[in-house]
């Protein structure tokens, strides 16, 4: 639709059958700052409806992996070392890998995986973050051989919930290049721009840009939607990640980033009955991904804290596998430069194929 008002139809539409879609337990939001000098930021909410076990932890090369989905599952062994969050303590939510390499799994309630088919190499959706952080340092990288369809994902029900599995993944790099892939009629549909800097929850992505493209016509100086749905988180993170300054100080930067992924959480104990969708803010992250700094804060927590992955050995003859335990509901309170302060541990196993 090229014309003005034809969009603007259109888009009314789309966020009124939004409105009355089926509810979602899970909205998060994940944007990518492009500022001065070559800074890359990449920011996430986790917004989680249900109580989620969530640690750091510290990945390094070498580490033999496999699917998890039985006999003929997917195998490799990691290029690159990690940090990154787990939840539940059985998957990979979101990290960084030692190049810049940046993955976010989101909900995605349109999400449809294939027929699992154990004549294919599989893999469960646990790990689908974690392979793409293990094998490649650039977005091209990873959209080269995730566009080939080199596996079966396999997905099972949220840990303790009757809630089946439906993500999408977001990647970017150092360089500024971002790519989303959602599983749509059972193939991988992969959407490769430095452009798409924002992506939320439903709808799919390439509905989410034409609603972005109608917000971009009225203009964000005139008015933003203001609510917690995904479509209005989507338009405030659009609007605000490319109106904030490219400050050539990365540290202001950097906290101008912070105060774009708050605006589109979700504050703390806000829940709508018939809305469930409408989910509190657990956590957050932000990656730098030129100085390779990793930021966490939990809402229950009064500091933000960072993980130097310059700082780690991710050696496969040396580097440990370690864990940063983050407590009840992440209340764990640690503050600064954190990366001294993870333990040696056992690497958690990931949910998998009964």
């Amino acid at each position: 639709m090229t014309s003005s008002i034809g969009l603007r139809a259109f888009a009314l539409a789309l966020t009124a059958m939004m409105a009355t879609a089926p509810s979602l337990s899970q909205a998060c939001t994940r944007l990518v700052y492009l500022g001065a000098n070559n800074q890359v930021v990449t920011a996430r909410s986790m917004d989680w409806r249900y109580e989620m076990p969530t640690d750091l932890w510290s990945f390094p090369r070498g580490m033999a992996r496999n699917g998890e989905v039985g006999p003929n599952s997917l195998n490799w062994t990691s290029k690159y070392g990690s940090v990154i969050t787990s939840g539940y303590g059985v998957s990979t939510s979101d990290g960084m890998n030692e190049a810049g390499l940046v993955a976010n799994l989101l909900w995605l309630a349109e999400a449809d995986y294939p027929k699992f088919d154990s004549s294919r190499p599989g893999l469960s959706i646990a790990l689908w973050a974690q392979y793409v952080l293990d094998n490649f340092a650039t977005v091209a990288e990873a959209v080269a051989v995730l566009e080939k369809d080199p596996f079966v994902i396999y997905s099972d029900s949220v840990p303790g919930l009757q809630l089946a599995t439906t993500l999408h993944l977001s990647l970017s790099d150092a360089s500024g290049d971002s790519a989303i892939i959602e599983y749509i009629g059972g193939k991988p549909v992969i959407h490769h721009s430095r452009n798409y800097q924002v992506m939320t929850n439903s709808p799919t992505f390439d509905k989410q840009l034409a609603l972005d493209d109608y917000w971009k016509e009225i203009g964000g100086t005139v008015m933003l939607p203001g609510t917690n749905r995904a479509a209005d988180r989507f338009a405030r993170a659009s609007f605000y990640v490319g109106a904030i300054p490219k400050d050539d100080n990365p540290d202001r930067a950097l906290a101008a980033v912070f105060s774009v992924i708050r605006n589109v959480s979700v504050p703390l104990g806000i829940a709508t009955q018939d809305q469930p969708n409408i989910s509190s803010t657990r956590w957050r992250t932000v990656a730098d991904q030129q100085r390779k700094l990793y930021f966490f804060e939990s809402v229950l927590t009064p500091n933000v804290f960072w993980v130097d992955l310059k700082a780690i050995d991710f050696s496969a003859d040396k580097g440990k596998v370690k864990k940063l335990d983050l407590g009840p509901q992440q209340s764990n309170i640690f503050s600064g430069d954190a990366t001294a302060q993870f333990k040696e541990a056992a690497p958690f196993k990931f949910l998998g194929k009964p």
